[in-house]
């Protein structure tokens, strides 16, 4: 397995710090965060893979308020859409594999208009559109683009892997994948496992806690048998560290370092 890691989870106060902290962990990869300053970051970032050799996995796209790319509010979806290309195009620039993207947080701005469409069938198919203008762009670029189920208390659309894979099976584009998180898939998918077997071929990244989002082996999900599952799938895309509060780790970062090398040894242990 390749093990990469969020950012916020690294100690040091600039990219290339972090970087050497992943790489004196023996991580092999870093995600960054995608937000209105990563264009201006990407300098800096480059730098430090070029001095520690660590990839970028990829970039996980941040939505601020009033970039929303399913508003109901054209001037806001179009402002989403600009930030959401800009992403993409960060994430080539740094040769990322892929932007992972949560299409909505919260419960969402759309209206329910039944019995036309519930607000969730709304959504659904303004992301359709959303997306087929976008995985091209994505393609052209040589950047996936990572849709990110998400549990029910976070988002009212998408959240598990058999409603991401309808959607990118209606799209039928190989620039679209699914961004598996097993902490979200803990508290909705009644068998993990079994999520990731019957969808297998749509499966791009996988960010990986515990059940209580702490570093795995302090919770309570089987990964024994989650690291069966990746080999009979024959997952080798990137797993990544995605624990604690993620966007809002820094003050967690030195403890997770002295944690991480423990960990590591216990995935190892059961087959990662």
């Amino acid at each position: 397995m390749k093990f990469a890691i969020q950012e916020d989870m690294l100690p040091g106060q600039n990219s290339a710090e972090k970087f050497a902290a992943a790489q004196a962990l023996g991580l092999a990869g870093v995600e960054v965060w995608g937000g209105s300053d990563l264009a201006g970051r990407v300098p800096d970032i480059a730098e430090a893979v070029m001095q520690t050799g660590l990839p970028v996995s990829a970039v996980y796209h941040v939505m601020p308020p009033g970039c929303q790319i399913l508003s109901p509010h054209e001037r806001e979806r179009e402002s989403g859409l600009e930030r959401l290309r800009d992403s993409i195009t960060c994430a080539c620039d740094l040769g990322a594999e892929g932007v992972i993207l949560m299409p909505v947080s919260g419960r969402g701005l759309l209206p329910d208009l039944s019995p036309y469409q519930t607000a969730e069938e709304l959504l659904t198919e303004l992301l359709y559109t959303h997306l087929r203008t976008l995985e091209d762009f994505s393609l052209a670029l040589g950047v996936k683009l990572f849709i990110a189920p998400v549990n029910r208390y976070e988002t009212r659309l998408i959240n598990r892997v058999d409603q991401a894979a309808h959607l990118l099976r209606r799209l039928k584009h190989p620039s679209l994948k699914i961004a598996a998180d097993l902490f979200h898939m803990a508290l909705e998918e009644a068998d993990p496992d079994d999520a990731l077997r019957n969808h297998a071929e749509l499966i791009g990244s996988l960010h990986i806690a515990d059940s209580n989002r702490r570093l795995p082996g302090r919770g309570t999900t089987d990964f024994g048998a989650l690291g069966e599952t990746l080999k009979a799938i024959n997952y080798t895309g990137w797993v990544t560290f995605a624990c604690g509060e993620p966007g809002r780790n820094a003050l967690y970062a030195e403890q997770f370092a002295r944690d991480l090398p423990a960990c590591l040894d216990y995935l190892r242990q059961r087959g990662w």
